[in-house]
Order: structure tokens, then C-alpha cells, then sequence
């Protein structure tokens, strides 16, 4: 069987991910494999046909493809992502069609769900048959227990497709275009009180719907909004995953192009932030996925905490609930709030988009942080648990980030509830004692917040 890793790391060669699949291989003799580092080479493959045509070639005359990265920013990386995309551009999805497909990733377990169900959704697109997943832990390949998880993977991967095992579509087919949108002339400005308000955007075409939203957002705000098209920065490159930056927060491309400075000088000292982004395919345009991908040179730390956010989408929104998680995930990382996620398949766009400026300069006036759900407590105590752990020699500026803020709110350092533990597990020894306390279980649990709303 002729087997095709589409590898998705820009380290090439050297990704950690990649060794996942060259161990898998190891284990299963007797089959073509061949290792093609389209994120790696995505400058190459983007500007000469040859080299791109040669890798859809590769793809074509495949058995099973397996698609291989990284977790970036809950998603693939800008490179991999940008080469998705161009598949489609270049009209180049017959040559997927019908092959079997398998998805590997390493991580730290970060919503790599969102970026699984994303490629999960491309691969029903291109009309391939999904045979399997592997998300492992980027550390779990070394170990007894990733060496067999890998070893099972590959096994029921490689013998679903030699077999032909047809697989079903979960992911629903995407609509089309929306409608034009033509913007009127707000009623009334709002008031920034004189907070900065920044709108980034990825437009390409004035005439486009999202430019449309873009213009009718700015004018919400009179002469107080800055409008900023990533399309006009001059970002040399997506994240190379080198972690340069790690120790004291200085990246690679520093001084190279505009990015870091467009971070530091506009959207650091934004107190409003509107993002406006293009859905291309299943998530945010390539150019978007730089800007998050990007953004870690400040590694796992929130750096825009307080801050005002509100999401204008151009695309098929209500169909994509990932997209939408990751972008709740991402604002609530940053200890900031959302006040909305406004996409142009809806009617009546002129007033949403009036309610969301002024519910963003409330929102601003009033220091208003909606409280974490699970989306932001369960990352929060993830990246807690792994600076403290094993990435803290790594990632030095985070563990000085952390203290500072105190992220390292562990559990057992909460000395007044283990003092109320020890207690009460001592009493409940009790029979009598656990007796009484279930009669009182419930009034108990509530008493405290009744007196709230008393005193309210």
C-alpha cells in the first residue's frame, strides 16, 4: 500500500509529530511510505506550480494520506493551514477524493480536539474516507504507554484500509456565499470615553461583506477606531516553533518584520479590540492563524487581560460551534471579555453591529470581565499544571508570567479548606454525625446564598 504523510510542522523534518508516524511505520513493514513537508516548504509550494503539482501528484497516486501536526493555537499551524486552503484554490480536491485518511497530532493536549474535529471536517470535504485519529501527548511517544497507543493507531488505521473500510461523514456539508452586504449610516456614534479602539482586519476586497462590517464598526465610533488590515502588515512568516522566545519572550523574526511591533504598539494598548475575519473553508483565514500563531512569543501568558473583544465573521458561522469555541477559549485565556460574535449571515446586520459598539463601550466603562467557563478555568489549570511541571525550565518567562499573577493556585495551598477536610472527615467517621449532616445537606447548601440575596 502506498502511504503519504502530508506533514504539517514548519520544523520539517525535525517535528515531533512526524516521529509519531515514522515509528508507526517502523511497526508496519511492507508498505510505501513517502514524506512530503508541505508546511515546511509552503513558500515554495505557493509560488512554484511544479513543486506543488509534484506534491498532489504524491497525494494522487496514494492509497491513504495521513495528515500530520502540530497543535497551535488549537488549531493546525498558518502554514498548514495556508496549504489547505490552496487546495482548493488550485482546484486541486479530486486528487483526495475517495482515499482513505487517518489524522495524527502531538500536543499538550490544549483543545486539540478543535483542531482534530477541524481536520476531521476538511477530510469529509475532500470527500475522503476518515479511518482514525491519534492525539498523543508530545512527550508520549518515549514512553511504554504512547509506543503501544501509536503501535494500535497504526494497526487499525493501515488494516481498515487495506480492507476498504468504508467510513460515514459526521461533518455537514458547508453553504454557500452569503449575501452582499451594503452598510447604512449609523443613527448615532458612541462614546469611547477615550479608550483606544482597534479593528483588525483580513479583508481583501472593499466590496466584500466583511469590508462592509468593517466600515459600518468604524463608523460606529466616528474618528475614534483604528482600522488595521493584517494584509498590510508585512509578516515575513508564521510561526517556526523554535520556542527562541521562551526565556525571555524575544522572537525570532524580532526587528524582521511588522508583526511584533503591530502587537506591542497597537493591539497591546487597545482597550477595545474588534477582530473581523474572513471564514475560509472550516476556521479563520491563513493570515488570521499567523497573528494567533504568531503571538506566541508570548508564550502561554495572557497579555490582554481586561480587554474588550467582540468577533465580526464573514462566512458560515452558525455551522462551525468549533470556531466559535476556540474564539470564546481564546478571550477567556487572555483574562478578557467578549461581548458578542456577530457573523453577515445575519439579517438586520446594520443594528447588531450598532448594539455590539455600544455594548463594547459599556462593557469598557464598567471594567466588565465575564466570569471563566469551562473553556477558560480548564485551560487555565492545564497551563497552570504544566509551567509548574515539566515546561517550566522551557518556558521561563511563563513561570515568572505565573507567579506574578498568580496562577499557581493549587489546591493544596488553599490551607483553610484542608484544615476544614481534615475536620470533617475525622467527624463523618460518625455515623451519627454523617446521619445529621445528610439531614442538613441541602439547607445548608444553600443557606449562603440566601443570605446573599437578602442582603442584595
Amino acid at each position: 500500500m502506498r502511504i503519504v504523510v502530508l506533514n504539517g510542522s514548519p520544523k520539517g523534518d525535525d517535528s515531533v509529530t512526524l516521529q509519531t508516524v515514522r515509528y508507526v511505520s517502523k511497526q508496519q513493514e511492507g508498505h510505501d511510505w513517502h514524506y512530503l513537508n508541505v508546511a515546511h516548504r509552503i513558500a515554495v509550494l505557493e509560488r512554484d506550480e511544479q513543486r506543488w503539482a509534484e506534491v498532489i501528484d504524491e497525494v494522487r497516486g496514494a492509497d491513504l494520506v495521513i495528515w500530520s501536526c502540530p497543535v497551535y493555537y488549537m488549531l493546525v499551524c498558518s502554514q498548514y493551514k495556508r496549504f489547505i486552503e490552496l487546495i482548493g484554490e488550485r482546484g486541486a480536491a479530486d486528487a483526495f477524493a475517495g482515499k482513505a485518511a487517518a489524522v495524527v497530532t502531538t500536543s499538550i493536549h490544549f483543545y486539540d480536539h478543535t483542531a482534530h474535529a477541524y481536520l476531521r471536517g476538511i477530510i469529509d470535504d475532500l470527500g475522503m474516507r476518515y479511518l482514525g485519529g491519534l492525539s498523543a501527548d508530545m512527550d508520549d511517544l518515549p514512553t511504554p504507554a504512547g509506543q503501544a497507543a501509536a503501535r494500535r493507531f497504526g494497526l487499525d488505521v493501515l488494516t481498515a484500509a487495506t480492507e476498504g473500510r468504508p467510513a460515514a461523514r459526521q461533518t455537514a456539508p458547508l453553504p454557500g456565499t452569503v449575501a452582499a452586504y451594503a452598510p447604512g449610516a449609523p443613527a448615532t456614534r458612541v462614546d469611547a470615553r477615550g479608550r483606544r479602539v482597534l479593528i483588525v482586519t483580513d479583508h481583501h476586497d472593499a466590496n466584500e461583506p466583511l469590508a462592509g462590517m468593517v466600515r459600518r464598526m468604524a463608523e460606529a465610533w466616528g474618528d475614534q477606531a483604528e482600522v488595521v488590515n493584517l494584509n498590510d502588515l508585512r509578516i515575513s512568516a508564521g510561526c517556526q516553533g523554535c520556542c527562541h522566545c521562551a526565556y525571555d519572550n524575544q522572537c525570532v523574526f524580532e526587528g524582521k518584520d511588522d508583526y511584533i511591533a503591530f502587537h506591542r504598539e497597537k493591539l497591546q494598548r487597545a482597550d477595545i479590540i474588534v477582530l473581523a475575519a474572513r471564514i475560509v473553508d472550516r476556521n479563520l483565514s491563513s493570515r488570521w492563524r499567523q497573528f494567533f500563531d504568531r503571538s506566541f512569543f508570548l508564550n502561554h501568558a495572557p497579555h490582554l487581560i481586561g480587554r474588550q473583544f467582540a468577533v465580526l465573521l464573514s462566512g458560515p458561522a452558525a455551522h462551525l460551534p468549533g470556531l466559535r469555541e476556540q474564539l470564546e477559549a481564546w478571550v477567556q485565556l487572555q483574562q478578557a471579555n467578549l461581548v458578542d460574535i456577530v457573523s453577515d449571515e445575519n439579517d438586520g446586520l446594520d443594528g447588531l453591529l450598532d448594539s455590539v459598539a455600544q455594548r463594547l463601550a459599556q462593557a469598557a466603562a464598567d471594567s466588565w470581565v465575564q466570569p471563566k467557563t469551562f473553556l477558560g478555568v480548564a485551560a487555565h489549570k492545564l497551563f497552570r499544571d504544566e509551567v509548574f511541571g515539566r515546561l517550566r525550565w522551557v518556558f521561563q518567562a511563563d513561570h515568572r508570567a505565573y507567579r506574578r499573577l498568580g496562577y499557581y493556585d493549587f489546591p493544596q495551598r488553599d490551607w483553610k479548606t484542608r484544615a476544614l477536610n481534615a475536620v470533617m472527615m475525622l467527624l463523618t467517621r460518625s455515623a451519627r454525625v454523617r446521619t445529621e449532616i445528610q439531614n442538613r445537606m441541602r439547607a445548608e447548601m444553600v443557606k449562603g446564598h440566601q443570605r446573599a440575596v437578602e442582603q442584595g
